[in-house]
């Protein structure tokens, strides 16, 4: 008997390993695909969010926070953009705040999703949790723009309104794509790719 559960333990952890491995492949390969693009990092990709958000939904949390936090990784590795300013403090707080806290809040998709009453629609409660992910990232880049990025605003317009203007048409499109991809295609992709229709 324990060695039956050994082997079904191991098959889910290979398993969950594949599965994670091709959905972060998938999420690398979309991002490179921007419908707009920023300077200093910010774009607008064809829902290279949804990867991350399907792992979250079928995975327990602590497995989605590490895959999301694998995936904010490669990010930082494609596409680093050093602060204006050279500070230890300020590196750190960038790669906090424009990395790993702001792709790794993807992971409490699946709690959301979770929580929300049964009764819903699928499709419907797979794009409320995306929305509220997408929120807590904008304010992650939001926070990031105030305190590291400030040092480009115009003269004379305050660090809010800059990290507003920059940050928010980007996250925006990115949320209004990423929202309406989960809401018609969300329960099929949760059923298809991951062989789990919740």
């Amino acid at each position: 008997m324990k060695e039956e559960n050994s082997l079904m333990r191991s098959r889910i952890t290979t398993k969950a390993l594949t599965e994670s491995a091709i959905l972060i492949a998938l999420a690398t390969v979309l991002s490179f695909f921007k419908l707009g693009q920023w300077p200093y990092g910010g774009s607008i990709t064809p829902g290279s969010m949804i990867p991350i958000v399907l792992i979250s939904l079928k995975y327990p949390f602590y497995w989605s926070l590490t895959t999301a936090v694998a995936y904010s990784l490669i990010q930082m590795m494609l596409g680093f953009y050093a602060p204006p300013v050279e500070n230890l403090m300020y590196y750190s707080l960038m790669v906090l705040l424009d990395y790993v806290v702001a792709f790794g809040v993807l992971c409490i998709a699946g709690p959301i999703y979770r929580t929300m009453k049964q009764n819903l629609p699928v499709g419907m409660r797979m794009m409320t949790a995306v929305l509220i992910c997408f929120v807590m990232r904008f304010l992650c880049h939001f926070a990031s723009g105030i305190i590291i990025w400030s040092a480009y605003a115009p003269e004379g317009q305050p660090a809010w309104l800059y990290s507003l203007v920059y940050n928010g048409p980007y996250m925006l499109g990115e949320c209004i794509i990423s929202g309406i991809i989960v809401f018609l295609a969300g329960p099929k992709l949760l059923e298809t790719l991951l062989g789990k229709n919740r």
